[in-house]
């Protein structure tokens, strides 16, 4: 009945917030049981309520923010007006680039894959990348999987804002994870004004793109579908094993 009034009257909202507010001020070390409830205007006891300890009230810090950076990211790039999808995947990238820069200490809680893989709104970011990899594919431009490319930009984007985030404050250049977005670019893209010969060498680019467009192909039964999904599939995974 307690955790019920609690959060009822907004407490669990107003510990969150004061914990997030903590953690950006003073890393997590500034998050304490004391600090929060006095921040928050509640007796300690209330945060074991509704939290069970640090690590668990950490976990919905670090839930409550992503949720608003995700929900921001989402409405970001589909007001773009930008009719060109790796230009919406630069923007997804900047806006997480940017998203970790400014909140260093949630960002490294984030990193931790347990933590990355219990989150609801990691996932969801997560779901938003590959949505963007599946327009890019659509258009015939990518040469890796979509699943290759998901991890090849989410890895990517992880390592330069922690690589950035291990230099002294004074020394952080966001240009590293510039140049490290267009090496990626450059290994999961086809050019688009690739020459005849340099597609036809290259099977896995229309492969992908069949591969996305397959839901599409009404004229094929689920099961038709399904089935020439994965001879594409194993088309993609067979010129991946070539190095092609």
């Amino acid at each position: 009945m307690a955790e019920a009034i609690d959060t009822r009257n907004g407490a669990r909202e107003r510990i969150v917030d004061a914990a997030a507010a903590l953690l950006s001020e003073g890393g997590q070390a500034a998050v304490t049981t004391r600090a929060v409830a006095e921040r928050a205007g509640v007796q300690a006891p209330a945060i074991y309520r509704l939290f069970g300890d640090k690590d668990g009230l950490l976990d919905a810090v670090t839930e409550h923010v992503m949720t608003g950076f995700a929900t921001a990211k989402a409405a970001a790039v589909a007001g773009s007006g930008r009719v060109d999808p790796v230009e919406d995947l630069r923007l997804g990238w900047d806006m997480t680039i940017d998203f970790g820069l400014a909140n260093p200490d949630l960002y490294v809680l984030l990193s931790d894959p347990a933590r990355g893989q219990r989150s609801a709104a990691t996932q969801a970011g997560i779901r938003l990348l590959a949505e963007r990899v599946h327009r890019v594919a659509l258009t015939g431009r990518l040469r890796v999987s979509e699943e290759d490319a998901v991890e090849l930009i989410h890895a990517a984007g992880t390592g330069a804002i922690l690589t950035i985030l291990g230099r002294p404050a004074a020394q952080r250049d966001r240009r590293l994870a510039d140049s490290m977005f267009d090496a990626v670019l450059h290994r999961i893209l086809a050019a688009a004004d690739a020459p005849r010969d340099a597609t036809k060498a290259n099977a896995i680019a229309p492969a992908v793109a069949l591969r996305a467009h397959t839901e599409q192909v009404h004229a094929l039964s689920p099961g038709e579908r399904a089935l020439l999904a994965e001879w594409l599939e194993r088309i993609i995974e067979v010129e991946r094993a070539a190095g092609r």
